[in-house]
């Protein structure tokens, strides 16, 4: 993990925090994240000798402050980037509010695509510089995470237009990744399944019933995965269920996630 600065997105709770904490102490912090309060705090928490650890506050779903953010990271020459925020509602799609339908694909959808095509091009020109060095620097990759989620893999009935942000993230990533499969630049679709988090009480979701992971756990195995493949899914239970969603016939699966997602209000 010899990366320079890093962009983590959502950084103010859950796996965004969790990642900020579990980077090496040697890596420069820009975390992004609506709560200033808590992303000042943590800041405070995480700088160091040697370590600056900078903020920005941005609602991700408003272009003026995607745009901040993204100019932010460009400034810190970041060489990771963990796109993690992420937004969902649980209940009918035509029942939601139509401005928190558009929240959720321009948070889960449209910022990890700006993101990455605004800052790959200077990643990889600062990966490859270090790479063609005479000895050579450490540190000579970038590095793009992009939390997608275990909801990917399946039509949600109750949770549309989320599981289907989620679809498209880890469609794009895995694109993304063969693309620049031969640049020094390693990407991964992160695709976690229920998490001990804020979401599901932002989301509407009172009772899951079942279990759920902690973040550090999702923050530890995407660590370790980034560099050798470009899907991981956390949890062999999440496996299990992401394989039956693949391949069980489609109208099978939209009924039996119906049965779950209904209970969760």
């Amino acid at each position: 993990m010899a990366f320079r600065s890093a962009l983590i997105t959502g950084a103010s709770s859950g796996i965004g925090e969790a990642f900020a904490r579990g980077l090496p102490r040697s890596t420069a912090l820009l975390l992004a994240g609506r709560d200033r309060d808590r992303l000042s705090k943590l800041a405070q928490e995480l700088t160091s000798p040697g370590r600056v650890v900078r903020i920005v506050t941005a609602d991700l779903s408003d272009d003026q402050e995607r745009g901040a953010a993204i100019a932010a990271a460009e400034s810190a020459a970041v060489d990771l980037v963990i796109n993690n925020a992420g937004v969902g509602r649980l209940g009918r799609v035509i029942e939601n509010a139509p401005e928190r339908e558009s929240e959720i694909v321009k948070v889960n959808a449209l910022t990890p695509v700006e993101i990455c095509r605004a800052l790959i091009p200077g990643m990889l020109r600062r990966a490859e510089a270090r790479q063609n060095q005479p000895e050579g620097e450490p540190g000579g990759r970038a590095g793009i995470i992009n939390v997608s989620s275990a909801a990917a893999f399946g039509p949600m009935p109750f949770f549309a237009t989320y599981a289907a942000s989620k679809a498209f993230l880890l469609h794009y990533t895995e694109a993304l990744a063969e693309e620049l499969s031969d640049r020094p630049i390693d990407i991964l679709a992160l695709c976690p399944g229920a998490t001990k988090t804020r979401f599901f009480e932002r989301a509407g979701i009172e009772h899951l019933g079942f279990s759920m992971h902690e973040p550090d756990r999702v923050v530890r195995e995407g660590l370790q995965a980034l560099g050798h493949r470009t899907v991981h899914i956390v949890g062999p239970g999440n496996y299990l269920a992401t394989a039956a969603m693949r391949f069980l016939p489609r109208r099978i699966v939209t009924a039996a996630v119906e049965s779950v997602t209904k209970k969760w209000s």
